[in-house]
């Protein structure tokens, strides 16, 4: 019931949206005026009740207008096409039973959104006319070419010869108050949406016109034209189905294209009303199918058009804030009530003022922004999105989606084509390493760019081959890869294949994995060591991670490790040195401990990792460190003396920069703490001293910026010139 406050006004809303499109439809499909009200009543309370849509509003089917008008004439009558409409509805129903709702998970969303901003243009244009005073009979609301032997342009230059002023001035101030409603102290009451008070206001408006202005005043020809009942006789407005045609062929054909079509158009216009609710509800498809069948069974027994999702009563529905489908079900009870009891109230509004609040409608769906927003997407994305924009205006809706399915599917196929992996070379601590990283599907088109992408790798190159996110590949795509094991040998490139599914799994070994052995340790320099780091760093800024098979390393290690390198690390959970420096297992020997403080036990480990052939030992603090700031602030109870004590040093060493804030002043600190521990290291161990100046192994500081993900390195320290009081290496 809380949301009745909301449901409500829209409901009222789509009510005066819907009925002029109930009328128009039903006479563009040459179809007894009150078939198209029955249709707007079943779709509101019927659909509208059993659907899982929160936001759809099903009514007369706009894209079946053409199939109706020929399947009257083909069948020999409207009874006739009742049959095959309550036909259409039993397939529905069966389609849902079957779970045939799945196809809508299909349709790309550039197509989705392509039908929207196509729909609001054609609202645009089509509404013009009317909110210049230019109503012409026979008029296709969705269509360039109309029914009436006109087209869209023509008519623009029909309605510019035949301007009402009347008109045009209540179509001009309605969309006025509908852009600046919510800036006015009126669209703060939730209970009065802003297309209610122009219909108000234009009824006002067009009295007042009569009374005062009979020049200005709107005529009957432009008013809502809703044919009087007679609610005592039922049967003087209904119509039946002639039940005798039930096993004609060509009765059972039209029923199935009306189910195909109703279906398609139905699940389309869901998938894209869902798109445009702010609260990103999904429709169940089934549910919907089932719901849009058990309507169309109603309207082929009681005289409606087919009932479809229709995508402007449902927009206009959202964009008027409902919130449940009481909204769609309430405005079926309008529909109803008002051809009851309020024709002459409603035969009061000016078609003008229906027109503008589509057209707003339609600059909603269609504006820049949208246009923009996709551009920038890419190609792939926005040529679809054009596509199925001027197919949908140039044709139908069903026709224009599946141009536009069509246009979607061949920039998938040629983005696949072209582009069905990606091919980088690592500077690694084993030299250059050749990744190609394979997509998510690998299919037969893929073949040969694949192929063509191997056989132009340089001989004597380390190539890896990834698939850790592929779930599946085409066997020929496999084949590729089988012959190039073949070839790779003979090219002496060494080849790792390595996260391929237990399915596509190949008996052949890898040729290498991405690990030292002790023959490239030992020719490693702390140079080139240092080199490593800053590029696996880089890597790591940049989202490009060589991302290691660890399973094939943990098994290439599992005999023993040949490190590159030994850091001294905070124990910071930000600062992860295999992560930051893209290492793999068995890369890196670390030392974490608060504040990359040096004790003699960790001056030990630097040794054994001096031993294990370790060629650089870094020392790395980072941006607020934790230790730092307990130590800044004199924290040395129970066992945290043992290491704040050890940075105090550093903060003596900046006791000049007191003036800095208190992260400024901190990294400082972290900097200063960095050469301190250097230092240390130099001093505490002439078994490393020694070996530095042997060149057998390198000590550098760093300091790791959390935010910028930076690792900044100083320069190698040379042991018999390096003096910490200087802060010429990363203290800045």
């Amino acid at each position: 019931m809380k949301n009745l406050k909301y449901d409500i006004p829209a409901a009222l809303v789509v009510f005066l949206v819907a009925l002029p499109l109930c009328l128009g439809i039903a006479l563009a499909s040459g179809a007894p005026l009150m078939s198209g009200i029955i249709s707007g009543i079943i779709g509101g309370i019927v659909v509208g009740a059993l659907s899982g849509s929160q936001t759809s509003v099903s009514g007369p089917a706009a894209g079946l207008a053409a199939v109706v008008l020929a399947s009257v004439t083909k069948l020999g009558g409207f009874e006739i096409l009742l049959v095959a409409i309550l036909i259409a509805g039993a397939l529905q129903v069966v389609m849902g039973l079957c779970r045939a709702g799945f196809i809508a998970n299909y349709v790309p969303s550039s197509v989705i959104k392509g039908l929207l901003a196509a729909i609001g243009i054609l609202l645009i244009l089509t509404q013009i006319p009317h909110a210049f005073g230019y109503d012409p009979k026979n008029a296709d609301n969705f269509s360039f070419f109309q029914g009436n032997g006109e087209n869209l342009v023509s008519m623009l230059g029909q309605a510019v010869e035949f301007i009402t002023p009347g008109a045009l001035v209540i179509s001009a101030l309605s969309i006025l108050m509908l852009v600046y409603w919510g800036k006015t102290p009126l669209g703060k009451f939730k209970m009065l949406p802003a297309p209610l008070f122009v219909v108000a206001f234009a009824i006002g408006l067009n009295a007042f016109f009569a009374a005062f202005a009979p020049s200005l005043a709107v005529t009957a020809t432009h008013l809502v034209d809703l044919p009087q009942l007679d609610a005592s006789n039922p049967g003087a407005f209904l119509l039946l189905p002639d039940l005798r045609h039930l096993a004609n062929l060509d009765v059972w054909m039209v029923g199935i294209t009306i189910a195909i079509v109703a279906s398609l158009e139905t699940l389309l216009n869901v998938e894209a009303v869902d798109k445009v609710d702010p609260l990103k509800r999904e429709t169940p498809a089934n549910r919907e199918l089932l719901a849009q069948g058990v309507g169309n069974m109603l309207a082929g027994l009681f005289g409606g058009l087919p009932v479809t999702s229709v995508i402007v009563r449902s927009t206009v529905n959202v964009q008027s804030g409902n919130r449940t489908k009481a909204s769609a079900v309430l405005h079926g009870l309008f529909l109803l009530g008002g051809v009851l009891l309020l024709s002459p109230v409603l035969n009061m509004i000016p078609l003008a003022a229906l027109a503008a609040i589509l057209i707003t409608t339609g600059y909603k769906l269609a504006n820049v922004a949208v246009f923009r927003e996709m551009y920038r997407k890419g190609g792939t994305q926005f040529m679809p999105f054009v596509i199925t924009v001027v197919a949908i205006v140039a044709t139908d809706l069903l026709t224009g989606v599946v141009i536009g399915l069509a246009a979607g599917l061949f920039y998938l196929l040629r983005s696949n084509f072209r582009n069905p992996y990606s091919l980088q070379q690592y500077k690694l601590h084993i030299g250059d390493v050749i990744k190609m990283e394979l997509p998510n599907q690998v299919s037969f088109l893929n073949k040969a760019t694949i192929k063509e992408a191997l056989w132009n790798i340089p001989d004597g190159s380390q190539v890896v081959i990834n698939a850790s996110a592929t779930d599946y590949i085409d066997h020929d795509a496999m084949e590729v890869i089988e012959d190039y094991r073949t070839v790779a040998a003979e090219r002496d490139v060494q080849l790792s294949v390595v996260g391929l599914r237990e399915v596509y799994r190949q008996d052949a070994p890898d040729q290498f994995v991405p690990v030292l052995d002790h023959a490239t340790q030992k020719k490693l320099a702390p140079e080139a060591v240092l080199q490593v780091l800053k590029e696996g760093n880089q890597r790591f800024r940049e989202g490009r991670r060589f991302e290691n098979d660890y399973v094939h390393q943990a098994s290439a290690t599992a005999g023993g490790q040949h490190p590159m390198a030994v850091v001294v690390n905070c124990i910071d959970s930000r600062t992860s040195p295999e992560i930051i420096f893209d290492a793999g297992l068995g890369d890196l020997l670390t030392i974490r401990i608060a504040g990359n403080v040096i004790s003699r036990e960790i001056i030990g480990s630097l040794e054994i990792a001096a031993k294990l052939g370790a060629k650089l030992i870094v020392v790395k603090g980072h941006s607020s460190c934790g230790a730092i700031g307990l130590a800044m602030q004199q924290e040395g109870s129970h066992s945290i003396g043992a290491i704040t004590g050890k940075i105090q040093w550093a903060i003596h060493q900046c006791g000049d920069h007191a003036h800095l804030g208190d992260k400024q002043l901190r990294d400082r600190v972290a900097r200063h703490n960095v050469e301190n521990s250097l230092a240390e290291i130099i001093d505490g161990s002439e078994f490393l001293r020694a070996a530095i100046r042997r060149g057998e192994i390198g000590l550098v500081g760093a300091f790791h910026d959390i935010a910028s993900r930076n690792v900044e390195f100083g320069e190698l320290v040379v042991p018999d010139t390096f003096d910490p009081q200087r802060p010429l290496h990363i203290a800045a």
